[in-house]
C-alpha cells in the first residue's frame, strides 16, 4: 500500500502539469454545460464526436501507414445499434409502419451504455470480417476495398427494413445533449490511444508504417499488427457512431454516405497523420470553422441580395482555407508531434529566437 502511495505521488509530482490540465479542461466542460446554449453545446458535442472518430481513423491511417476508407460503415453499425435498442418498445410499431419490426428485435430495449458498447463490438466484429481479406492489399486497393465494404453496410441498411426500417430510418432516439456524455468518452478515448501509442503495440504500428520490410524482420507480425489497429479503431468508431444516433436522434442510410469518410480523412490530414492532438485541433477547428463560415450560403446575409452569397460558397471558402493551410503546413498542423509542455516551450523559444536575431539584424543595419 505504502509503495503503491509512493509511486502516485511520484507520478503526480513528475506529470503534476498534466494533472492541472486535465483538471482545467473538466472544469472547463462542466461550465460549457451550464452555461452554454442548446446550439453552441450540439457543436461542442458534434466536435467530440468528430475529435472519437477522427482519433480512430488515425491509428489506422497516421500511425499504421494504411490507407482505410471504412469510417461512414462503422459509424453506421454503431448508429444503428444505439438506434434499434434504445429506441421505446411503445413507439416502436409506429416507427416501422411499413413493415413490422423483426419479432426477435422487437422487445428487447437496452440501457444507453449497454447499447453504446454493444455499438462497439459488433462494428469490431464487422471489422474483423472485413479486414481479413482487405488488410492483405495495400496502398490505393486496401482505400478501394474499405470503401466499397463501407457502401455494402449502407446499402443493407437501406434494404433491412424489418430491421433498420430501411430508407425511412429510425426516429424518436432517446437523446443526449449534456457534454458529459461525449468530451467524457472522447477523453477516454484519447487516454486509450495516448498510453496504446506509447506501448509496445504503438511501435508495432509506427515500426509497419514505417518499413513493412524492417519490420517484418524484426519479428513484427504485419497482418497481426494491421488487424489489431483496424480493429481498435473500429471499435472507437462505432462508439463514436452510437453517440452521433443518440446527438441527432434520429438515423438513416443518407447520413452514411462516402462522403461522410472524407470528413474525418480531412480532419486527420489536417491536424496532421500521426498525430493525436494535431488531430484534437484540426476536429474543433474543421466542425466549428464549417459553422462559422454559414452565413456565405445565405443571400441576405448583411442585408442585401448579393449575388456572390449562394448555397455551397461556404463550403468553397473553407476548402480554399483549408488548401492555404496544407500549402504552408504540408504535414499539417502539428505533423508526427504532439502538443506536449515541452514542444510550447520548444515553439516559444525558437519563435523568441527569431524575433531576437530579427531585432539584432535591424539593429546592426541601421548602426551602419
Amino acid at each position: 500500500m505504502k509503495n503503491t502511495q509512493n509511486s502516485l505521488g511520484a507520478y503526480l509530482k513528475k506529470h503534476w502539469k498534466t494533472v492541472v490540465f486535465l483538471v482545467l479542461v473538466l472544469i472547463g466542460i462542466g461550465i460549457a454545460d451550464q452555461f452554454v446554449n442548446s446550439f453552441m453545446r450540439r457543436l461542442l458535442n458534434l466536435s467530440a464526436i468528430y475529435t472519437i472518430v477522427a482519433l480512430s481513423m488515425n491509428l489506422v491511417n497516421g500511425f499504421t501507414g494504411q490507407f482505410s476508407l471504412g469510417q461512414a460503415g462503422f459509424m453506421a453499425i454503431g448508429a444503428y445499434t444505439v438506434a434499434i435498442f434504445t429506441v421505446p418498445v411503445g413507439l416502436r410499431s409506429t416507427i416501422f409502419y411499413l413493415a413490422p419490426m423483426a419479432p426477435l428485435l422487437a422487445n428487447i430495449q437496452l440501457p444507453f451504455v449497454v447499447a453504446l458498447i454493444l455499438g462497439g463490438f459488433l462494428s469490431a466484429g464487422v471489422a474483423f470480417l472485413i479486414g481479413s481479406p482487405c488488410l492483405r492489399l495495400r496502398g490505393d486497393y486496401l482505400a478501394i476495398a474499405t470503401l466499397g465494404f463501407s457502401e455494402i453496410i449502407r446499402i443493407i441498411f437501406t434494404n433491412t427494413q424489418t430491421i433498420t426500417n430501411g430508407a425511412l430510418g429510425i426516429k424518436s432516439i432517446p437523446t443526449i445533449n449534456s457534454l458529459w456524455w461525449t468530451f467524457g468518452i472522447a477523453l477516454i478515448v484519447i487516454i486509450a490511444c495516448f498510453l496504446l501509442i506509447n506501448s509496445s503495440y504503438g511501435r508495432a504500428f509506427k515500426s509497419v508504417r514505417e518499413d513493412e520490410i524492417a519490420a517484418e524482420a524484426m519479428g513484427v507480425s504485419l497482418f497481426k499488427t494491421k488487424m489489431t489497429a483496424f480493429l481498435i479503431s473500429a471499435f472507437f468508431t462505432g462508439i463514436g457512431g452510437g453517440l452521433y444516433a443518440a446527438l441527432l436522434g434520429t438515423v438513416d442510410p443518407k447520413q452514411f454516405y462516402f462522403t461522410l469518410t472524407y470528413n474525418f480523412l480531412l480532419i486527420i490530414v489536417l491536424g496532421g497523420m500521426g498525430s493525436i492532438s494535431g488531430t484534437i485541433i484540426a476536429s474543433f477547428v474543421v466542425t466549428l470553422g464549417q459553422e462559422a463560415l454559414r452565413f456565405l450560403d445565405e443571400p441576405m446575409a448583411f442585408g442585401l441580395d448579393l449575388p456572390i452569397f449562394r448555397p455551397g460558397l461556404r463550403m468553397v471558402v473553407f476548402s480554399f482555407l483549408l488548401m492555404v493551410v496544407v500549402l504552408f503546413y504540408r504535414k499539417g498542423l502539428m505533423g508526427t508531434n504532439e502538443l506536449t509542455w515541452n514542444f510550447i516551450i520548444n515553439k516559444y523559444r525558437s519563435i523568441k529566437s527569431r524575433f531576437t536575431k530579427k531585432a539584432a539584424s535591424a539593429q546592426g543595419g541601421d548602426s551602419k
